[in-house]
């Protein structure tokens, strides 16, 4: 029998085959951790669920969006066309608010 080596994502328990793939994974959910509690700290208007989810767009599209900070907002044109897939893969992160 083969041993499999497996990486699992501390935040969430998602599996990779590598550890680049889960270290990746995990900087993203770290971001988008914070961009939810930034969200949730200056909109009181925007539900927990709706923040995390804008904070999981922004952090899975993070070259868009620091090329839009640079000058170039078209970047952020079909910002979140595939944002469908991140909501179904994602487990729900807590923001320390």
């Amino acid at each position: 029998m083969a041993v499999i080596a497996k990486w699992m994502c501390d935040r969430d328990g998602s599996m990779f085959d590598s550890k680049k793939d889960a270290d990746a994974y995990d900087k993203m959910l770290e971001l988008a951790e914070q961009f939810t509690s930034l969200i949730e700290k200056h909109l009181s208007d925007v539900d927990a669920q709706e923040a995390e989810a804008l904070g999981i767009l922004l952090a899975k599209n993070k070259d868009s969006v620091v090329s839009a900070c640079k000058g170039k907002a078209e970047a952020l044109e079909n910002l979140g066309e595939d944002s469908g897939e991140v909501a179904e893969n994602v487990t729900p992160i807590a923001a320390n608010g």
